[in-house]
């Protein structure tokens, strides 16, 4: 909290963080007549431009002592000089000072010598017990022992980077002696943060290019050649590029570790394609791993569609596949006979081995764990991985979980494509909603309705997908087949379910999120999202990419019953943009970094300071500095602090995860 300015009571103006010195009028300490368990505490003071009451409450019995509260009332006597800091606000009584922190000075000079009024003073997380002076006179008796510490960082780097000593940042990030000695004493430890982040992604990069490959693909062959003569169109120039950089890879001695990311419909699994084409016809086996049955379905079944054309076989393995199916593709995959398996976690399974595996691909990939993603490598001798996703991810985050991977985009939607009509409703636009639903189903077009839950919640009011589908179906569209499609139906009735809209036996079909990937229905062409302010601006957008995968106008309404302002912002975005890499951007902004990505198998590591919002321009430094220290020396051995100082954070920073 910056309490550096000092100002005069006639000068104090709301939203602004100021110190004054003034005297004591009187002060009074009583506990309130309407909570027997609140105390409350009442200084009046003046200066020479006016007068200021402030208060402070103290919840809890042991402030309700009679002892304690005339204690307080001796702390400030009649004529005694204080300092008080604080957050200026107004209320109904006039202008006073938030929650202020007050001290008593011994002298009625204009200069103040404290930790915790008039200044830039640390605030640090408490327990119970634990009061903020005591821990800032902890901290104040141990600073002098970081003289001892030795910087990391080397002379000439830190010079170069315009960065404080180490030894001044931990000071002056505690106790500053003004603004500017705090923000450069963070953009010191945000600099680290992120350097050695970085560093270790790089040697770990490093490392993985010094692996060997058994598997070394030819870029061109007769698959490649039959699979461009099937497809019924031509890569985008976005594409074409993408599948250069990979078959480049393929060609290695060193195993390819790239990520592709593209925005809704934009191709990615037909580039996918060409990279397990370049494996088979070089004699290997490839595995193509996805979240959900349902996106696994998807692939296997536009697989099957063009491998019968090439006459190669592909197999589908999930959870759901029968024991006697299940034998037969361990049987065939140990042969070598099956050259592509389709599935879901169940690849990682033990009995799952591979006769020659050559390549891994991994779609949507931040879904999965980084373990279980090492453990389908596993199954080859250091097999070429493609990673894939559709949830475009900003640039910083991109560098923070990706820094040892090699990232392509697919930046160009195919031609043909209709933007989406985006609209942001409320509860009275339902009627000319059901209307326009009515006219695209009219029309033979089909509807998506989307609600967060499946089954109604006591704690939360929203809709239900179960209970929405009887009222559709029953009282708003009876005219028309209303589907219901959820995670917790088994696989063969989740698979009926998409399969009766697919082919148009049911109009509309009330789904929760199990619809946000895997789900292609050229036909659709209107999204229904109930409650759009619970989901995040990325899962919306990839929500809305079911639709407008054919040729006709599609829309998407996104109703929402929330008053927020910033609900209302997060939502507009969407109708302003059509950019999946802009709107994940506003989402790390709106949400923060980890929701966007969900915390759980996000892998985000769990920094002190940075921020991947505020600070991506110190982000991008560091990584050009690790670069070049990579550069310089791999193994980091002429910088013996610097490594030391890496194997530490790496340790920490990553829960244990040791990359040296």
């Amino acid at each position: 909290m910056d309490y550096a300015r000092q100002v005069s009571i006639r000068d104090l103006e709301p939203g602004e963080t100021v110190t004054l010195i003034a005297t004591v009028k009187r002060c009074n300490c009583f506990s309130s007549p309407r909570n027997s368990k609140l105390t409350i505490f009442e200084l009046v003071v003046k200066d020479h431009s006016g007068q200021l009451k402030l208060g402070r409450f103290f919840p809890g019995a042991r402030f309700q002592h009679p002892a304690w509260q005339q204690q307080q009332k001796r702390m400030y006597p009649p004529g005694a000089v204080i300092a008080a800091s604080g957050l200026v606000k107004r209320d109904k009584y006039g202008v006073t000072l938030e929650n202020p922190q007050i001290e008593v000075l011994d002298h009625s000079q204009a200069s103040i010598d404290s930790l915790q009024v008039g200044r830039v003073v640390p605030v640090y997380p408490l327990t119970d017990g634990v009061g903020a002076d005591v821990v800032r006179k902890a901290v104040v008796a141990a600073l002098p022992a970081v003289g001892q510490l030795q910087d990391s960082l080397p002379d000439a780097l830190r010079e170069k980077q315009g960065l404080v000593m180490i030894q001044e940042a931990i000071a002056h990030i505690h106790f500053p002696p003004h603004s500017e000695a705090l923000a450069a004493a963070r953009r010191r430890l945000v600099f680290d943060e992120f350097f050695y982040l970085q560093l270790g992604l790089l040697k770990r990069r490093m490392a993985q290019r010094q692996q060997q490959t058994s598997a070394t693909l030819a870029p061109t062959g007769h698959l490649i050649d039959q699979f461009h003569e099937v497809l019924p169109f031509q890569f985008t120039g976005a594409q074409q590029r993408v599948i250069n950089d990979i078959l480049n890879d393929l060609q290695q001695p060193t195993p390819m570790n790239r990520l592709v990311q593209g925005d809704v419909g934009s191709g990615k699994t037909v580039v996918g394609v060409v990279a397990i084409l370049a494996a088979i016809q070089s004699g290997y086996q490839a595995a193509l791993m996805a979240p959900t049955e349902v996106l696994a379905e998807q692939h296997y079944r536009k697989l099957v569609e063009w491998f019968n054309l090439m006459h190669l076989s592909v197999e589908l393995l999930t959870g759901s596949t029968k024991a006697s199916k299940r034998k037969k593709i361990h049987a065939e995959l140990l042969s070598g006979e099956l050259p592509l398996l389709v599935g879901t976690h169940a690849l990682i399974e033990d009995p799952v081995k591979f006769q020659k595996l050559g390549l891994v691909v991994i779609d949507e990939q931040h879904r999965f764990g980084v373990q279980q993603r090492a453990r389908l490598q596993q199954k080859g001798d250091f097999p070429h991985v493609l990673t894939m996703t559709a949830t475009p991810i900003p640039r910083t985050l991109a560098l923070t979980l990706h820094g040892d991977l090699d990232v392509s985009q697919i930046d160009e939607l195919p031609p043909g494509r209709q933007a989406i009509k985006t609209t942001v409703l409320g509860g009275r636009d339902r009627p000319d909603t059901y209307d326009l639903i009515r006219r695209q189903v009219a029309q033979g077009r089909q509807v998506y309705i989307v609600l967060p839950l499946v089954e109604e919640s006591e704690k939360l009011d929203l809709k239900s997908a179960t209970e929405e589908y009887k009222h559709l179906q029953e009282s708003v569209f009876p005219d028309f087949n209303v589907g219901l499609l959820h995670g917790r139906m088994s696989s063969a009735d989740k698979e009926k379910a998409i399969n009766q809209f697919r082919h148009n036996q049911t109009q509309i079909i009330v789904s929760t999120t199990v619809i946000e990937v895997g789900v292609d229905v050229p036909n659709a062409t209107v999204m229904l999202i109930e409650h759009a302010e619970r989901f995040g601006l990325s899962q919306l957008h990839q929500l809305r990419g079911r639709v407008g995968r054919g040729a006709d106008q599609s829309f998407c309404l996104l109703m929402s019953s929330s008053k927020s302002e910033t609900a209302k912002q997060r939502l507009k975005v969407l109708e302003q943009s059509q950019d999946g890499f802009f709107i994940s951007e506003m989402d790390m902004r709106f949400r923060g970094p980890g929701e966007v990505l969900g915390t759980r198998q996000s892998g985000l590591p769990d920094f002190a300071l940075a921020s991947l919002v505020e600070d991506q321009e110190v982000l991008e430094l560091a990584r050009a500095a690790a670069q070049k220290v990579i550069e310089i020396d791999p193994t980091i051995e002429r910088w013996a602090l610097m490594k030391a100082e890496l194997e530490y954070r790496y340790q920490r920073l990553m829960g244990g995860t040791v990359l040296m």
